[in-house]
C-alpha cells in the first residue's frame, strides 16, 4: 500500500513539473516574439546584399567582402512618403559611404571649348589703288611687313592726267584776279587736283613756285602694316591695280565654329579667353561680337567672330588658337554637384535627404553645367541636402520599392494554395517568416510545434 502511494506521488510530481516547464517555455517564446513590437522597433522584412540587390537573406549576413547586408523594413508611413523613398539605418549609411551636399546658389557659366583662326580686322584693311593711269617712278615703301603711319609717302608716279590738271590750275591762277569767272575756274581746277589725291603740300608748292611737277606723290591713307605690295618701279598702273594692301593689326578677329547644340547658349557680348602656342604662358581676353546667320553645310556648325586687342602685335593672322567662351552666364543659379545627378537617358533625378536615414527620389530639370556643378531649374530648393555618393545603391533600392508600390496599388498575386494575396499580405507574411528564420534556415515555430506534439504524445503515452 505504501509503495503504491509513493508511485502515485512521484507520478503526480512529474506531471506537475512537466506542466510548469511547458508553461514557462511557452511564455518565454511568446515573450521573445512580441518583444520587438513591445519595444516599438521595426522588424526587417529581409536583408539585401549591398552590392547586388537581387541577393537577399532572411537573416543578418555578410557578403564576400565582409560588408553587412542592408535591412529592408516595411514602411509604416508609406502613405505619406513619395514612391521609391528609401530608409537606411545610420550604421549602413556610414558603411556604404553616403555623403550629402547642400543645394546652393552659385554663379555659373557654360564654358564652350573650340578652336579658332586669327584673321585681320576687316574694318581696318586698306587696299590702295591709284586714281589715274601712269608709271611708277620711285618707290619709298617696297617691302611687305613694313609699318606705316598715316600720310607717309609711299611712291612717286608720273601721270599725263595729273600734269594736265596742274597746268589747268596754273592757267586759272594766272587770270585776272578781279574776274569772278577766273576765280571759279581756279576753284574747279583745285578741286580736281584734290579728287585725284594730289597731296596738299605739293598743291601749296605748285601755288608758290608756279611750276608743273612731273612726278607726284601717293601717301598712305592709314596707319598699319604692309601686307602686300602690288607694283614695282617702272610699272604701268591703272585704277585697277592694287598698289598696297595695308592692315592695322592692333586689333584682330578670330573666327570659331559653334556646334548646333551649343548655339542656344552663346550670344553677342559673351566673354572669351584665347591662348596660342606661339605665345606660351599668356592668355588674351576678348569678346564675341557677331554670330553669322548661316550654317556650314558640310560641318553643320555656325561661324562666330570674336575680337581681341593686339597691342604688341604678337598675334599673327592665320595662327590657330584655343578658345574658351563663357556662355550663358547665370549669376544666381540653384545648383548641385554634377555627381549628384543620376541620368537614366529619359529623365534625370537626385536623391534628397528628407529625414534621418530617409532619402527621397526627385525628378529634376537641368539647366547649364559648369566646372562640376549643374543648374537645377525644377525639382529642388536651396538648402536641401542631396546625395553625392553611393546614390546608385540607393537608386537600386528605390527602383525596387517603387515597383513594389506600383504592384501593390494596381495588381494582386496568387499564392501556391490558389487564394488571392495582395502585396501587403505578402509583406506581412515576409515579416512573420523573417522574424522566425534562423541562420540554418530552420523555423522556431516548427520546433515548438514539433516539441509540443512530442510532449503531448509522451504524456498520452505515459
Amino acid at each position: 500500500m505504501n509503495n503504491r502511494t509513493l508511485v502515485a506521488v512521484l507520478l503526480i510530481t512529474t506531471l506537475i513539473t512537466g506542466a510548469v516547464g511547458y508553461w514557462l517555455g511557452s511564455s518565454a517564446v511568446a515573450t521573445n516574439m512580441v518583444m520587438p513590437e513591445a519595444g516599438g522597433e521595426k522588424a526587417p522584412l529581409f536583408y539585401r546584399n549591398p552590392m547586388n540587390p537581387a541577393i537577399t537573406s532572411p537573416v543578418p549576413a555578410k557578403d564576400e567582402m565582409g560588408m553587412d547586408y542592408i535591412p529592408v523594413y516595411a514602411d509604416s508611413d508609406a502613405s505619406s512618403s513619395v514612391a521609391g523613398t528609401v530608409l537606411i539605418d545610420p550604421v549602413t549609411t556610414q558603411t556604404i559611404g553616403v555623403r550629402t551636399t547642400k543645394v546652393a546658389q552659385k554663379s555659373l557659366a557654360k564654358t564652350i571649348y573650340t578652336l579658332g583662326r586669327i584673321d585681320y580686322d576687316e574694318t581696318s584693311i586698306t587696299r590702295l589703288h591709284p586714281k589715274t593711269e601712269g608709271w611708277i617712278e620711285q618707290m619709298r615703301v617696297e617691302t611687305t611687313g613694313q609699318s606705316l603711319e598715316h600720310d607717309d609717302i609711299l611712291l612717286s608716279i608720273y601721270s599725263p592726267q595729273l600734269v594736265s590738271a596742274q597746268e589747268e590750275y596754273l592757267l586759272a591762277l594766272s587770270g585776272t584776279s578781279s574776274s569772278s569767272a577766273s576765280g571759279q575756274l581756279a576753284q574747279t581746277a583745285l578741286r580736281r587736283l584734290e579728287l585725284l589725291d594730289v597731296p596738299n603740300h605739293q598743291i601749296e608748292e605748285l601755288k608758290q613756285k608756279r611750276e608743273v611737277k612731273k612726278y607726284l606723290h601717293i601717301h598712305s591713307p592709314a596707319s598699319g602694316t604692309v601686307i602686300n605690295v602690288g607694283a614695282r618701279e617702272g610699272q604701268y598702273v591703272t585704277p585697277k591695280t592694287e598698289l598696297y594692301f595695308i592692315a592695322d593689326l592692333a586689333k584682330v578677329w578670330v573666327f570659331v565654329d559653334v556646334f548646333e547644340d551649343e548655339l542656344a547658349w552663346v550670344k553677342e557680348g559673351d566673354e572669351a579667353v584665347m591662348s596660342v602656342r606661339g605665345v606660351p604662358g599668356k592668355t588674351f581676353s576678348g569678346q564675341l561680337t557677331y554670330i553669322y546667320p548661316y550654317a556650314d553645310r558640310k560641318t553643320r556648325t555656325i561661324k562666330a567672330r570674336l575680337e581681341f586687342d593686339n597691342p604688341d602685335l604678337v598675334l599673327k593672322p592665320d595662327m590657330y588658337a584655343e578658345i574658351e567662351i563663357a556662355a550663358g552666364r547665370r549669376e544666381s543659379a540653384t545648383a548641385v554637384p554634377s555627381e549628384a545627378v543620376i541620368r537614366s537617358g529619359t529623365r534625370e533625378k537626385v536623391f534628397v535627404q528628407v529625414g534621418e536615414g530617409k532619402f527621397e527620389p526627385r525628378e529634376v530639370v537641368l539647366g547649364l553645367a559648369s566646372k562640376g556643378w549643374v543648374e537645377i531649374l525644377e525639382g529642388v530648393q536651396e538648402g536641401e541636402s542631396v546625395v553625392t555618393s553611393a546614390q546608385f545603391l540607393i537608386d537600386s533600392e528605390s527602383k525596387l520599392r517603387e515597383a513594389v508600390a506600383k504592384m501593390s496599388a494596381g495588381t494582386s498575386q496568387k499564392d501556391h494554395s490558389g487564394h488571392v494575396m495582395d502585396h501587403s499580405d505578402h509583406e506581412m507574411e515576409l515579416d512573420r517568416s523573417g522574424m522566425n528564420h534562423q541562420p540554418d534556415g530552420t523555423d522556431h515555430r516548427s520546433h515548438e510545434m514539433s516539441g509540443e506534439t512530442d510532449n503531448h504524445e509522451g504524456h498520452h503515452h505515459d
